[in-house]
């Protein structure tokens, strides 16, 4: 019997080892043989590897063969391998390293496949650590990338999915559930088209998530139990750790707190084995949270502080908060109030801190769309600077056309067709000119603008936040409104000047004294001006001017009636003065790149064609009594008839 029993127990050692062997040989042949392929893209790598799951020894052995043959296919792969096995052990920083290293190579070789597939990867490890910002960056550029990109649809819906469902979690990390359910919607449309359990699953779970956040505790349980459904379909044990955990929170705000335990309690010794931190901090504090309801205070502490610790070693500051909150509960329960205020304080600080983040990345979202605004708006002003050349080739052939004609045959009339037709394109090349100067104009200030309410938000003055947002807008409506016309009121040119100077002046914390000045003999109803036309030189009076100089900085606007032929606008500051302001500028690496006083010249010019007499432009150093500078003053007479 001895005999027998250690024959049967060799056996089974030998064929456990011959087993392990053959996988392993079978391994080394598949990576073998992908080092040996030609691929066309990278998606056709993931395809190759969707159903391989590589040990560490694998992966390890990919990359050292693709290194030696310099497979740059296979160092990505091999790389973002890596850098996912480093994620799910909550090792951010390694992950993180790995993914750029497979960034950098994927850019080097312009493999767009492998650059979108592994800007998601980076997008999640940031997530998972809170990083929103640095999160939804690398999220928001795969997705421009794969709807840009021309190959095979089907790869490209699985990558912008998993863009859509990674800024929907970032939706939820920002407590915007209803925006959050719209992507996780667009996400599960696209799975159910490829017939991606895996990814069904994952978006049902953030929907639960999101129902749960909004109060709606049966549409989230329905939702968890849709993911725990295609979890278990695709034998996905991490997947079932995430659905038991959410089950059971939502079992707790249902009251039934032993269903809770045991459905969380289901689940522990499966976190353990799989060693992946982030959820065995999750599954713990949500372990410990039923405890506190059943009032095993005990365990309860026991297993908060194991998340806790966790949470606190592998950084993942979600689940710490959480931490802090429940042991505040327990503490609170026991009558240590000291203790339960100290645990208290900590959670909602770290909330606190958390949410401040979220809130820079609102404003600095709205910038980077602005961004892309501006990319549009330079795309148009080239169009339009094509349809100018156009214009101009068009007059420059009719010119010789007409000429040509009018000698031999019609003359003078023939002329005056043509002047007629002349007029109208320059009518044409002035007016797309204006909106050219209109787009370059926009991204100039307005980027300024959104910075510094920015500042206001990060401070958490909220009141002055929506009076610049207030006046930034009612800027932003005058500008759009004037650009559709060639001439504007005075009036209406200085209350968009007034706009424009409180909006730069929050730049310099309010220091400039802006005085705009009018005499009683001037209707400013009636009198007309080019739309924007004094914004130049009010910029370059506080760029060039204030900009530099320490102490009281003024600007004062006086319009006045010169004569029966004219009025007169005087822009005056008491700044470093020109000769001083070139001095600066050329001594400065980043130039300032001005609106253009040419342009605005042109513009004048062509305003004061309608009229009797021309304009006027006259510069004016301002010196004190020793000599020095004390500032410019602009003089522009602009013709009443």
């Amino acid at each position: 019997m001895y005999k027998q029993g250690f024959i049967i127990f060799y056996l089974l050692i030998f064929s456990t080892t011959a087993f392990s062997q053959d996988e392993m040989v079978r391994k080394d042949s598949l990576i073998n043989s992908f080092l040996t392929k030609e691929f066309e893209s990278f998606f056709e790598v993931q395809k190759f590897f969707r159903k391989a799951k590589l040990t560490n020894k694998d992966r390890s052995y990919l990359l050292e063969q693709s290194i030696k043959g310099n497979n740059d296919y296979g160092k990505i792969y091999a790389y973002n391998a890596i850098g996912r096995e480093s994620r799910n052990k909550t090792l951010y920083k390694e992950s993180i390293e790995n993914h750029i290293m497979a960034l950098q190579i994927s850019r080097s070789i312009k493999e767009i496949p492998a650059e979108i597939i592994t800007l998601n990867l980076i997008g999640v490890v940031y997530r998972r650590q809170d990083k929103i910002r640095s999160a939804l960056n690398y999220h928001q550029y795969a997705l421009e990338l794969s709807n840009k990109y021309p190959g095979d649809p089907e790869d490209i819906m699985r990558s912008k999915s998993i863009s859509e469902n990674s800024i929907g979690n970032i939706y939820l990390t920002l407590k915007q559930y209803k925006l959050a359910l719209e992507k996780f919607e667009v996400a599960i449309v696209t799975q159910k088209k490829l017939n991606d359990k895996r990814g069904l699953a994952i978006n049902y779970q953030n929907m639960g998530t999101a129902y749960q956040n909004l109060g709606d505790i049966e549409n989230a349980l329905e939702n968890y139990n849709l993911s725990l459904k295609y979890n278990e379909e695709s034998n996905s044990k991490l997947g079932r750790i995430i659905c038991h955990n959410s089950i059971s929170n939502v079992l707790i705000i249902k009251g039934e707190y032993l269903k809770a335990y045991e459905t969380i309690n289901e689940v522990k010794s499966l976190v353990d084995m799989l060693g992946n931190n982030y959820y065995v901090s999750a599954v713990y504090n949500t372990l410990g949270y039923c405890q506190i309801k059943l009032l095993r205070l005990k365990e309860a502490q026991k297993n908060i502080k194991k998340a806790l610790f966790t949470g606190l070693k592998y950084g993942i500051p979600t689940h710490v908060n959480r931490s802090y909150e429940y042991l505040s509960e327990i503490y609170k329960i026991e009558e240590d109030y000291k203790n339960a205020y100290i645990f208290y304080k900590k959670s909602i600080e770290g909330e606190r801190k958390t949410f401040n983040d979220r809130n820079v990345l609102y404003v600095n979202n709205l910038i980077n769309k602005y961004d892309n605004e501006v990319k549009n708006n330079k795309i148009k002003g080239l169009a339009k600077e094509n349809e100018i050349t156009k214009l101009k080739l068009t007059r420059n052939r009719n010119v010789l056309i007409i000429a040509l004609v009018s000698i031999a045959l019609f003359g003078v009339l023939l002329y005056a067709i043509y002047g007629q037709r002349l007029l109208n394109d320059e009518k044409k090349i002035l007016m797309l000119e204006q909106e050219a100067l209109q787009s370059q104009m926009n991204p100039h200030f307005v980027f300024n603008a959104l910075n510094s309410i920015k500042l206001y938000i990060i401070k958490n003055e909220q009141k002055h936040a929506v009076y610049y947002l207030n006046k930034f807008s009612k800027l932003i409506r005058s500008i759009l409104e004037s650009s559709k016309t060639k001439e504007v009121s005075l009036s209406e040119e200085l209350k968009t000047m007034t706009l424009y100077m409180s909006i730069e002046n929050i730049r310099f914390s309010n220091e400039i004294d802006y005085e705009e000045t009018v005499a009683e003999e001037i209707n400013i109803e009636k009198v007309k001006i080019p739309p924007l036309i004094l914004q130049p030189f009010l910029e370059n009076a506080i760029w060039h001017g204030l900009s530099s100089k320490k102490g009281q900085k003024q600007v004062s606007l006086k319009v006045k009636k010169d004569s029966e032929d004219y009025f007169q606008i005087d822009i005056e500051d008491n700044g470093v003065g020109r000769d001083q302001a070139l001095k600066i500028k050329t001594s400065k690496s980043l130039k300032r790149k001005s609106i253009g006083i040419d342009l605005t010249k042109q513009r004048l010019r062509n305003f004061a064609d309608g009229f009797q007499n021309n304009y006027s432009l006259v510069y004016t150093d301002l010196i004190n009594k020793e000599g020095h500078p004390k500032g410019t003053r602009v003089t522009l007479k602009i013709p009443l008839r």
